[in-house]
């Protein structure tokens, strides 16, 4: 029996995965693969987190269904971070829902507050769940620039005064992923005031929190007076404690948000394994210089691949923040496209890299480098690059 789906096919095929595919497959070959292209942490977690989940999980009583809102010290520990971190006072009761993942939870709040033809404001380029996790959920996508300049404003008052419906929900992630661009707090104080003004929700994706570079910490949206009657802010554990696979994140924020995110929550899961939440709590109220210590060490990878692949021709802007390096197309190969070099650069260079485009049509004309290769590694990358260059006829 044939069907078309709909939700299926309002989703275009996922342009990376032809990427993958092919390091997978030239992997199988027994080709050695330099993989910059997912942002996966080569990093293990700290070594108390993962003691605190064995000891957990040797209890009798740690394996039936957990909390899917979170068991109350994890949301205790998330107010910890929000009041130390930011100074931001948050109630672990009502204004924090433990997510399986900020990529989950932003799927699950699209669910709870998105009715069909809704219309969203998303970043282009963006992480795919902040447009096709509302796709998904029916709304219509209306897109606005990634820069935080003029033409971001400018694009803002162009959808509320000539979209209909009117949009109700603005998307926004600082530090972006996949542009590593970051914003201060004054982009914050006027995000709020406009969204007051327009009677807009806003979503901010705060993944990268921790992940800030040259001593310039990240901002949060929540730290501007008044934020939480519109925006509802979500983080993760994934990057700061290395704990990708673990899949814990947080949503906090807005009352009103939360709580229907909570409650649809409570219809699709039972809560992460209470071990592993267990452990979360033990990340973030133990000791943080695992914290500033990736931190250093990303950083470290970003000037060794700012300079080896420079030096091997290929111009990269440092990213200020973020675990990517958002990168133009070397000017003799731009007629490629962000696809076609990202299959050449696999095939020659024996580099996997994320083609732009797949992250929007906006994204073309670049990639997205992740820094999760050691240092020896990334110098490796270059040496290859140049290769593939050379024989290609640059002149480096």
């Amino acid at each position: 029996m044939s069907q078309d789906f709909y939700r299926i096919k309002r989703l275009p095929p996922y342009v990376i995965a032809e990427v993958n595919d092919m390091r997978a497959a030239a992997r199988r070959a027994g080709r050695d693969i330099i993989d910059l292209g997912m942002g996966n942490p080569d990093l293990p977690p700290p070594q108390h987190v993962i003691d605190k989940l064995c000891e957990v999980a040797r209890k009798g009583d740690a394996h039936g269904y957990s909390q899917s809102k979170g068991i109350p010290g994890l949301r205790r520990a998330q107010a910890n971070y929000y009041a130390k971190r930011f100074n931001v006072e948050l109630d672990p009761e009502r204004e924090i829902v433990v997510t399986m993942g900020s990529k989950e939870g932003l799927a699950s709040l699209a669910t709870a507050v998105t009715a069909p033809g809704d219309v969203v404001l998303a970043p282009n380029p963006s992480y795919p769940i902040h447009t096709f996790g509302f796709i998904i959920a029916g709304a219509t996508i209306r897109e606005v620039p990634t820069t935080p300049d003029d033409r971001y404003w400018k694009a803002l008052e162009s959808a509320m005064r000539h979209t209909v419906p009117r949009p109700t929900m603005l998307i926004v992630n600082y530090p972006s992923n996949p542009t590593a661009e970051t914003v201060d707090l004054a982009f914050y104080e006027r995000l709020v005031a406009w969204a007051k003004e327009n009677n807009v929700w806003i979503v901010s994706d705060l993944a990268y929190s921790e992940l800030y570079y040259d001593g310039k910490p990240t901002r949060s949206i929540l730290e501007v007076p008044g934020a939480k009657d519109v925006a509802v802010e979500f983080t993760s554990m994934s990057k700061t404690y290395s704990m990708a696979g673990w899949r814990m994140g947080f949503a906090v924020g807005n009352l009103e948000l939360i709580a229907a995110l909570t409650r649809v929550k409570s219809y699709l899961d039972y809560g992460a394994f209470t071990p592993i939440q267990a452990a979360a709590c033990a990340a973030l109220n133990g000791p943080q210089d695992i914290v500033e210590k990736n931190r250093n060490l990303y950083q470290a990878r970003r000037d060794v691949m700012v300079e080896a692949f420079g030096r091997a021709g290929w111009e990269i802007p440092p990213p200020p923040a973020s675990m990517f390096a958002w990168a133009p197309l070397p000017p003799a190969l731009r007629e490629m496209g962000s696809l076609e070099f990202s299959k050449q650069l696999l095939t020659h260079a024996e580099v996997a890299v994320a083609p732009g485009v797949g992250y929007g049509e906006q994204g073309e004309g670049f990639v997205r480098i992740a820094m999760v290769e050691n240092e020896q590694r990334l110098r490796q990358a270059a040496r290859n690059i140049k290769r593939w260059f050379r024989s290609m006829g640059m002149n480096v």
